[in-house]
């Protein structure tokens, strides 16, 4: 197992700044998510982390050993690409065991090795089967083996299940993560799926345009968001302005009563409640707000409100059986623990 650190790594185009000096720690064993929009840098990001790439500044370093002067090959850094890239003209067993080959392993070591492989990915008895004769799926998994054979020091995945369809996703992400576990292997994956950050990552790197703006558990994403833009690419668009005072905020609905009151100095701050913790309740005192229904669609198990929050767009999740008209004046409550501050925009 291997810890991993990106020190100041940047990475210029021309004018352009692809990377601009991303600082983190990846410990031994962690799985990891670089999460994003298309172009904020994450594969760029990782072909300086396995050597295709070289940064403009700043370094990589294994176990705080810098791997700058380290060419690819010898870097123990494997990465499995979006499009499987197996050799078409090579059964299962051949593709899984190419590295092998390529490194003089005897042919009896690679059999055994290849075997282990195969069924680590739950496809034993593939072994003489060409790439055309698997289905998208079974294509990736043979990909991954491959790479986990030579069993490298840091397994990179970049956007491998972006053309799978959902069920498939769903599967080779519970794979990749059961994988992940049973080998221990300091792993980064690169999505831009915040779903997909989110279930199979210890912790999530987010970046917009080559800045690493938070690095931090998944949930953290979701209840303590430092900026707006974050609380927005994880679809929450529920803000209010108002001035924190102590434990208390005061919008021009009302004043709210607070928990994280350290999360932001007193003056100006947003507020803001994820959709799903919005409360459709018209008997709490406390944080109660008035709100006008513009839709209310039903979701399957639950009704997603639009609403008017003091001439902003929220959304409310209610019941699946909850009615409401657009126009109709509703009530809502934010429950004090569910609150959370950002820095005025």
């Amino acid at each position: 197992m291997t810890q991993v650190t990106l020190k100041d790594l940047t990475r210029h185009f021309g004018d352009v700044v692809a990377v601009d000096h991303i600082n983190l720690d990846i410990e031994s064993g962690e799985l990891i998510a670089f999460l994003g929009p298309s172009g904020c840098g994450k594969t760029t990001t990782l072909r300086m982390i396995t050597g295709l790439l070289l940064p403009t500044s700043g370094d990589v370093l294994f176990d705080s050993k810098s791997m700058l002067a380290v060419p690819t090959e010898k870097r123990g850094a494997v990465m499995v690409f979006q499009k499987h890239l197996l050799f078409p003209t090579m059964n299962v067993a051949q593709n899984v065991g190419f590295g092998l080959r390529m490194r003089g392993v005897k042919a009896k070591e690679i059999e055994a090795r290849v075997k282990e492989m195969l069924e680590l990915v739950r496809l034993p008895g593939f072994e003489t089967r060409l790439a055309h004769e698997l289905s998208g799926g079974q294509q990736q998994r043979i990909a991954l083996a491959r790479a986990l054979i030579i069993r490298p020091r840091v397994l990179l995945l970049d956007e491998p299940l972006a053309n799978l369809d959902a069920n498939l996703r769903l599967d080779m992400r519970e794979l990749i993560r059961s994988i992940q576990k049973e080998l221990g292997i300091t792993t980064i994956f690169v999505t831009h799926d915040q779903e997909e950050a989110v279930m199979l990552a210890d912790r999530v790197a987010l970046m917009f345009d080559g800045v690493l703006q938070q690095y931090d558990i998944p949930r953290a994403f979701y209840d303590h968001p430092l900026t707006a833009d974050i609380a927005r690419f994880f679809r929450n668009d529920n803000f209010l302005a108002g001035t924190k005072r102590g434990a208390q905020v005061e919008t021009p609905l009302g004043s709210l009563h607070i928990v994280h009151a350290e999360a932001q100095a007193d003056g100006p701050v947003l507020v803001t409640v994820r959709p799903e913790e919005v409360r459709l309740d018209t008997t709490t005192v406390n944080n109660r707000l008035e709100a006008t229904v513009q839709s209310a669609v039903y979701m399957g198990t639950y009704t997603q409100l639009l609403l008017d929050v003091a001439g902003q767009p929220w959304r409310a999740h209610g019941p699946a059986d909850y009615q409401a008209q657009s126009g109709q004046t509703i009530s809502i409550h934010l429950p004090e623990q569910r609150i959370w501050l950002l820095p005025k925009e």
